[in-house]
């Protein structure tokens, strides 16, 4: 087994090791070395999932029967009290579980990828970049577990998907793009400062409530009338609109273009700010570690 690992994470000949510069170019090709090293995160996500639920019987389906149960009680008891139909509300939050399952993984694991990789990082010569990519790719198989509850949905309340249903496939990429920057800038930024990652598991545990997973948009709106304008707060949450371009796409919902410019902005900025982070601090994590 080590043995493979080194074969994956072994250097070309004559290629200096890109952490020896601090340059935007520097720090965008350990990306690419990470990504190149797809074989490595592949096979370290898969025994993440393997180790994880080791001697158990269900195995990774534990998580999509939890998500289930706790999308069903959700949906049966706030479709009562905000007087939605249960055919148009569960579909919508279970949906956003199955993705903020995804967002919070990110998020909440990301702060702790290069701590709970120490030995890796300084016994192994891959890219920064492997250890996020791996963290991202166990996220993804999780939400792909996720998605049987969702198949299982359409077959119970059947829906007009339509084309549209396509867009999901450029929504997840984007999803990605983004649990990758997020995992980099949080987990260089909470190695260095142990502070952050207590604070982020609070604070996405507050986002949780603040984002409409377990109620909508339009029902705040009719249901709180008297608060004017003051009920579109919830457009000021980015979360927000990651969720809407898979949601709607998924459940047959109308998709106003303005999401996608929202979160398409975000993530630039986004792959930026972890950039700037990894150009410079990334030669410091083995230190930090």
């Amino acid at each position: 087994m080590r043995a493979d690992l080194a074969r994956m994470t072994s250097e070309p000949e004559g290629e200096a090791p890109a952490s020896q510069s601090r340059t935007m170019k520097a720090a965008w090709a350990d990306l690419v070395r990470g990504l190149g090293q797809h074989e490595l995160w592949l096979l370290l996500g898969w025994q993440d999932i393997k180790q994880r639920y080791r001697r158990s019987v269900l195995g990774p389906l534990w998580i999509t029967i939890a998500t289930g149960v706790m999308a069903l009680a959700l949906g049966l008891l706030y479709s009562v009290l905000f007087k939605v139909p249960i055919a148009e509300f569960l579909p919508h939050v279970t949906v956003g579980l199955i993705m903020w399952g995804f967002i919070s993984g990110c998020i909440k694991e990301g702060a702790d990828i290069f701590i709970d990789n120490e030995g890796l990082i300084k016994q192994l010569p891959s890219a920064l970049s492997v250890h996020v990519y791996r963290l991202v790719w166990k996220q993804t198989l999780f939400l792909a577990h996720n998605m049987v509850i969702w198949l299982i949905l359409v077959l119970i309340f059947p829906r007009n998907l339509g084309w549209d249903l396509l867009l999901a496939i450029p929504a997840f990429a984007l999803l990605i793009i983004n649990g990758v920057w997020v995992a980099m800038f949080f987990g260089i930024v909470a190695t260095r400062y142990r502070d952050i990652s207590p604070l982020l598991e609070a604070g996405t545990q507050l986002l949780f409530y603040v984002t409409p997973i377990v109620w909508m948009t339009s029902t705040l709106q009719e249901n709180m009338a008297e608060m004017g304008s003051r009920a579109k707060l919830a457009q000021l949450n980015p979360l927000y609109h990651y969720l809407e371009i898979v949601r709607a796409p998924l459940i047959g919902a109308p998709l106003p273009a303005y999401h996608w410019w929202i979160v398409i902005g975000f993530t630039v900025c986004g792959v930026i700010l972890a950039l700037i982070a990894m150009r410079q601090w990334r030669f410091r994590v083995s230190y930090w570690v």
